[in-house]
């Protein structure tokens, strides 16, 4: 049971988001949702209550927040936080090809909005292998679940 089931994402602060942006959101909470590996690492002599998990993600003083708790019980499970700094440029590089992949996707024939799609993966690997190494030994987490949380993360960043 090393797996979120629930996601909240505490956008209290962030300006309204752009109907693509919110699209991404709304595609990364269903994908991680329906498939994940997530499990906190016990830090210390208590050890972590199993899962399922719920994942409240947040920031907080410029620091981006993992409050996890099992669910549906609510025990808390772990709080993690992390600077925000090692994401900064990995967001701002997938914030500006998402922008022009949108914008290709309207005018452009297909050839270029498949090169500008490869590299918008691209820079979302990037971010994924980020989210990864700033979680290694607080949680484990597979690929597929570090390039959602990296959607996520951006989202955090819209604001």
């Amino acid at each position: 049971m090393n797996r979120i089931a629930r996601i909240e994402i505490d956008d209290t602060g962030l300006a309204p988001p752009t109907p693509e942006i919110e699209q991404e959101r709304k595609v990364a909470i269903f994908d991680l949702l329906e498939d994940n590996s997530f499990a906190p690492v016990s830090r210390g002599a208590a050890p972590v209550p199993p899962g399922p998990y719920a994942l409240h993600l947040s920031v907080r003083d410029k620091r981006l927040v993992f409050d996890i708790t099992t669910e549906p019980e609510g025990l808390k499970a772990a709080e993690i936080h992390l600077s925000l700094g090692p994401f900064r440029q990995v967001v701002k590089d997938y914030f500006q090809i998402c922008e022009s992949y949108f914008n290709a996707v309207k005018t452009m024939p297909p050839a270029q909005i498949e090169t500008i799609d490869m590299a918008r993966r691209g820079i979302h690997n990037e971010g994924a292998r980020v989210v990864r190494e700033r979680l290694e030994g607080k949680a484990d987490i597979d690929d597929d679940t570090a390039r959602r949380l990296f959607t996520l993360i951006c989202v955090l960043h819209w604001g």
